[in-house]
């Protein structure tokens, strides 16, 4: 079931990559983005250019199993149920 989710969002996180002009026409420019990413990188369109790649390495990590030994001691901490 983890492949099937993985890949599910590595496809958003594509879609998301692919469709930053869409986006930021639907969303609107962020005036942070602008502000910290508009050194040549193109401000608001970077910055979603960046989530989207952030969500495909999350998703490849979650896949894999490597997201859960990363951050499952942090799951006691926030009050997760844990596996036994």
């Amino acid at each position: 079931m983890r492949f099937v989710w993985g890949t599910i969002w590595i496809i958003i996180g594509v879609l998301v990559m692919k469709y930053t002009y869409i986006l930021t026409q639907f969303t609107g420019r962020f005036d942070w983005a602008e502000r910290y990413f508009s050194g040549g990188f193109g401000g608001t369109y970077f910055f979603y250019r960046l989530f989207g790649l952030t969500i495909i390495i999350f998703a490849g990590l979650y896949m894999f199993g490597i997201l859960d030994n990363l951050f499952g001691s942090l799951g006691g901490v926030f009050g997760g149920i844990k596996e036994e």
